[in-house]
């Protein structure tokens, strides 16, 4: 992974002055991409983006703001401030309702530390006016773990009366779709499409998309499908950082571990990195416990991480937590 010291940013960036087109590559260095492609997605529809970003280097990076080039699309940040490895997200909503036909925009970030510069971001997408959907998107809010879940979307085409869906497809076997029809005349064709969240879907953020496949022979409709699959235990922070040491320093944070029912912690384990728990204090049931943890730097410089796992007396599927800590000599 690419990284640099306080220093050694400044040196890298003092050194670009004379050649300044490539002197904001470390901060399009941090995003994952930096385009994106809708597709063709139906009137009304939630059409929503996140460009993910990490920041990579030791210094605070802070987003002092973000801005688009077109109405049809608005922008917001995730998060202003990124610590060392903190991931954050522009997340771009493209207006559906609004707008139609071939859209893109520029999406401008401007980070202002450690040091200045702007990244542009890029979005299209192609708004049908002939399918429309009711409501734009199927939430489902938050299911327990085991819980299934309907919906049901309302869809109508204008332009013609033979116009027809063949298909329902989902690349996720949790999420399921079925279309009726329920009108044909006019010009104007309708279905209802019902939606189905079976009670096997994983622990996790639901974040999908059915497609219609249609008659006219153009792009597959996406129906979005959002949600969330909770587990009886929750585990918080959802990313344990236990921040930029020194080697042989020891910092100590906490987890705080929640169930929706009193319960026992049987066992907390992490792979790949020396973090401990204390759990020694902790042995009754109860709804809520509060964990320490401990890091003791290595010799070793650079990342460490690992996975944290916890066994509790629920039998209930408790999601892995990454947890990392960077060692550095120079700070």
């Amino acid at each position: 992974m690419y990284r640099t010291t306080r220093l050694g940013l400044f040196l890298f960036l003092a050194t670009l002055i004379v050649t300044p087109v490539w002197g904001q590559q470390w901060a399009v260095d941090m995003f994952q991409t930096t385009s994106h492609d809708f597709g063709g997605v139906a009137r009304g529809a939630k059409a929503e983006f996140e460009f993910p970003l990490t920041n990579i280097y030791m210094e605070d990076v802070h987003i002092v703001g973000v801005r688009s080039s077109c109405g049809c699309t608005q922008v917001r940040l995730a998060k202003p401030v990124l610590k060392t490895y903190e991931t954050g997200a522009i997340v771009a909503t493209i207006n559906t309702s609004a707008f139609q036909g071939d859209k893109g925009a520029t999406i401008t970030v401007t980070i202002d530390k450690p040091y200045y510069a702007e990244v542009q971001l890029h979005s299209k997408v192609y708004i049908r006016s002939d399918v429309v959907l009711t409501p734009g998107s199927v939430s489902v809010g938050d299911l327990n773990e085991g819980q299934a879940a309907d919906a049901r979307v309302a869809i109508s085409h204008i332009g013609g009366n033979d116009w027809r869906i063949l298909e329902v497809r989902s690349e996720n076997k949790h999420v399921s779709g079925e279309v009726v029809e329920t009108g044909r005349g006019g010009g104007r064709v309708s279905y209802d499409l019902s939606v189905h969240i079976d009670p096997n879907a994983p622990v996790g953020y639901l974040n999908e998309h059915l497609m219609l496949v249609t008659s006219d022979g153009t792009t597959q409709v996406p129906v979005p499908v959002e949600g969330r699959i909770l587990s009886g235990i929750t585990v918080s922070p959802a990313s344990l950082f236990m921040g930029v040491v020194e080697p042989g320093q020891k910092v100590q944070k906490q987890l705080v571990v929640r169930g929706n029912k009193p319960f026992r912690i049987l066992s907390i384990k992490c792979d790949g990195a020396t973090f401990e728990f204390d759990t020694a204090a902790d042995q009754e049931a109860k709804t809520l416990h509060l964990i320490p943890v401990t890091f003791v730097a290595g010799e070793k410089s650079g990342r460490i991480t690992g996975r944290i796992q916890i066994e509790t007396d629920l039998g209930t599927s408790t999601p892995e937590l990454p947890a990392y800590a960077v060692v550095t000599t120079e700070r």
